[in-house]
């Protein structure tokens, strides 16, 4: 685990100095089963004088506890789309409200405070600090947001094993897998419990056989989590686990495609299967180690003898 002088101070706002937690008192609606809501979402990029219109007027709503792909070419818009709402650009015009709250003009501080507690982000490439452990990886944002140590040290564990990492967690990226590093990075998307979850491409970089396995780890995290799960892809077989399919296309969201509901059935079976497996593989491991420990001490106990 990183190791750090001071465990819970948490990072001030430079607008005010104070600590601020404006996600829970400002701008705040409320939403039903909505989590998020994009209006009239409009985005243009300027280089001198050309105009580059990248969204023209996107509507969306995503459901509380649903995993939604948005599916379309290079150059569409999904990434844009998906930067917007993550809080990591400001739209030229329209509003995104999540979890209740409009981030469409939030300052810098305020966004970094809503990146850090709402949103999870996992990319196509990873975004691993090459220099730290898978572990270390996991346990950053939680440094970030100045979780207690105890605290991180069982939630890193708890992810690890959820993502099946936790006979890996001493690696660097360096020494990973391509798999192995996305389940990584998908276990520190989920270190601080956002309650969103937002995937760019998140098999981009994968073969086949990996790729699916990932498919499949997202839905079992959202079933087991309650997360919300956001995937922009133009990997078709997210459809596999989506609840809804949107299809984007020269910056805006053109319809739905249909779910294919036999494959998504078999799906959830596939998952309850892993889940219970790993459920068993859990207490074996716990088993094991106390029976290690027993072991230990029986030894210790007759060489003293």
């Amino acid at each position: 685990m990183i190791r750090d002088p001071i465990d819970t101070d948490l990072e001030t706002s430079p607008r005010t100095g104070n600590t601020e937690h404006v996600l829970d008192t400002q701008n705040t609606q409320s939403t039903g089963d909505t989590s998020i809501q994009v209006n009239d979402l409009i985005k243009v990029y300027k280089a001198g004088k050309l105009e580059v219109i990248a969204l023209r007027g996107v509507h969306l709503e995503v459901r509380r506890g649903e995993t939604t792909a948005i599916m379309g070419p290079s150059g569409c818009g999904k990434t844009t789309l998906l930067n917007l709402i993550g809080g990591l650009d400001l739209p030229t015009a329209g509003s995104i409200m999540v979890e209740g709250v409009d981030i469409s003009d939030m300052d810098e501080a305020r966004l970094v405070e809503y990146r850090r507690g709402k949103v999870g982000f996992v990319f196509q490439f990873f975004n691993l600090v090459s220099s730290l452990t898978a572990e270390e990886n996991i346990e950053l944002p939680m440094r970030i947001a100045g979780k207690p140590r105890k605290q991180r040290e069982r939630r890193v564990k708890e992810l690890l094993e959820a993502v099946g990492m936790l006979d890996r967690k001493n690696h660097r990226p360096d020494y990973l897998s391509g798999g192995e590093q996305q389940r990584t990075a998908i276990a520190a998307a989920l270190a601080n419990d956002p309650p969103i979850i937002l995937a760019d491409e998140p098999t981009g970089e994968l073969d086949t056989e990996t790729g699916s396995g990932i498919l499949d780890l997202f839905r079992a995290l959202k079933e087991e989590y309650g997360k919300t799960e956001l995937i922009v892809t133009h990997d078709k077989r997210v459809g596999r686990i989506a609840d809804r399919v949107l299809r984007i296309q020269d910056g805006l969201i053109v319809g739905e495609a249909e779910v294919d509901s036999e494959a998504h059935r078999q799906m959830e079976e596939v998952v309850s299967e892993n889940t219970a497996l790993r459920e068993r593989l859990n207490n074996l491991t716990r088993i094991l180690e106390e029976a290690s420990t027993q072991a230990a001490t029986t030894d210790t106990e007759i060489k003293k003898s």
